[in-house]
This record gives C-alpha cells, sequence and structure tokens, in this order.
C-alpha cells in the first residue's frame, strides 16, 4: 500500500470492537466482570443495536467475551485453549495446503513432546502413573480405526503434558494433535499400526513410570519417528 492509496473504510462494528477490546486490555472490565448492557452500549457509542450486537458476536468468537441468553456479556480469563483455538482454522488450512509445512510441524512437534515426556518422567507422581495406566487401558479396548481409539490416543499424549503442571503444554500437546488428526486416518488403518502405537505408548509409560527422562524421551522420540516415517511412506504409495 502506498501512501497515496485511500484508506478503506471500516464497519461500524469494527468500531466498536476496537473500543470494546481498549476497555478489557486496559482493565476496565477485568475477567469475570459483565459489560453494560446492548442498551447502555448503544448509547455510549451512539450506534443501533446490529453494530453492537455484530461486535459482541465477533468478540465471542475472539474468546474474549460469554454470550449466555438473557445476561449480558461477561468477560473471560485469557487461556492457552482460547488463544490457540483462534489460529486452529488457519493452522489446519496452512497444513492441508502445504506438504512441506506438514513435515515441518510434524517435526515441530517431536521436538516439543519428547522435551514435555522428559518433565513428565521428572515429575510424575504415582497417581498420574496410575491415570495414564488407566488410559492406556481404556485405548487397548477401545476398537481399531474408531474416533475412540484416537480419542484415547490423545488422551495419552494430553495427560503426558498435565503431569508439567504448565497450561501451555497441555493446550499446545492437543492443539498439535487435532490440527494433525485429519492426516491420522491412513496411520491408524495401516496394518499392524494400532499394535505398534500401543506397545510404543506402553513403552513411554515405562519410562516415566521408571522416572527416567532419557528412556521416556526415547521411546517417544521413536513412537513419533515411526509415524512420521509411516505416513510419508503412505504418502508414496499409489492410491
Amino acid at each position: 500500500m502506498t501512501a497515496t492509496e485511500p484508506i478503506a473504510r471500516r464497519k461500524l462494528y469494527q468500531e466498536v470492537v476496537e473500543r470494546m477490546l481498549d476497555w478489557i486490555k486496559t482493565g476496565r472490565y477485568a475477567p469475570g466482570d459483565q459489560l453494560p448492557s446492548e442498551r447502555q452500549l448503544m448509547e455510549t457509542f451512539g450506534v443501533g443495536r446490529p453494530a453492537v450486537r455484530e461486535a459482541l458476536l465477533a468478540l465471542q468468537r475472539m474468546g474474549m467475551i460469554s454470550i449466555v441468553h438473557g445476561e449480558r456479556a461477561r468477560v473471560l480469563a485469557p487461556t492457552a485453549d482460547t488463544m490457540l483455538e483462534q489460529v486452529s482454522a488457519i493452522a489446519q488450512h496452512m497444513l492441508a495446503s502445504s506438504p512441506d509445512a506438514l513435515g515441518h510441524m510434524r517435526e515441530a512437534r517431536v521436538f516439543f513432546e519428547t522435551g514435555m515426556v522428559r518433565i513428565a518422567a521428572q515429575r510424575a507422581t504415582a497417581d498420574d502413573v496410575r491415570r495414564l495406566e488407566a488410559i492406556l487401558e481404556e485405548h487397548r479396548r477401545a476398537a481399531p480405526g474408531t474416533p475412540a481409539f484416537l480419542d484415547r490416543d490423545m488422551a495419552f499424549h494430553r495427560a503426558i503434558a498435565e503431569i508439567s503442571g504448565n497450561p501451555i503444554f497441555s493446550s499446545l500437546s492437543s492443539a498439535m494433535f487435532t490440527w494433525l488428526s485429519a492426516f491420522h486416518a491412513d496411520l491408524i488403518r495401516a496394518p499392524g499400526a494400532e499394535r505398534l502405537t500401543l506397545e510404543e505408548h506402553g513403552r513411554i509409560l515405562a519410562g516415566i513410570a521408571a522416572h527416567d527422562p532419557e528412556e521416556a524421551a526415547a521411546a517417544m522420540d521413536a513412537h513419533l519417528t515411526r509415524a512420521n516415517a509411516l505416513y510419508a511412506q503412505l504418502l508414496k504409495t499409489p492410491r
């Protein structure tokens, strides 16, 4: 854009969004606080009800507020989950449209998960280990190739992330799994893949239970590297 190009006109609701965001960012309305009513907002900004409602919906989509019928909108506390939800659609679009990006995300996940499982092996309590054992048993009982099997797979990895006590780890682990899940269908249907996944999860769990960070990290690295290699092989297989 050059200095001589005309400035694009903004829609009225976007101005309302910007001002309400400023309220939230400056702490005028803190997490848990209710925003003014629609009528009060109309009077404050000198706009009609459609602009106010569209602005509130935009803030809700951004994860900044919650809207419950019959109540005033309420400011939400920011979380890693809501932050990652905002980039979820573009992340999945990027992965679907770029084979290189998909490979980069898989490589990033190996780096992230091996580091995360080291922390889990250092910090896991007896209760944490029992929880992982229960999830792994549920995973074994889930029918191969079903949504339940994939769900227990994600639950196992998220539970490892939660051992760290860092909510960003938990949210990022789930987000990466979700973003890549669209490309998992062929993997879980590959002959013997389910059995290998369960065996590898068992070895990861053994490393955590033994409080051996290197053993746990090596098991996680082998698990994800094997899955990545299988996916690359499937891509080269004629359909």
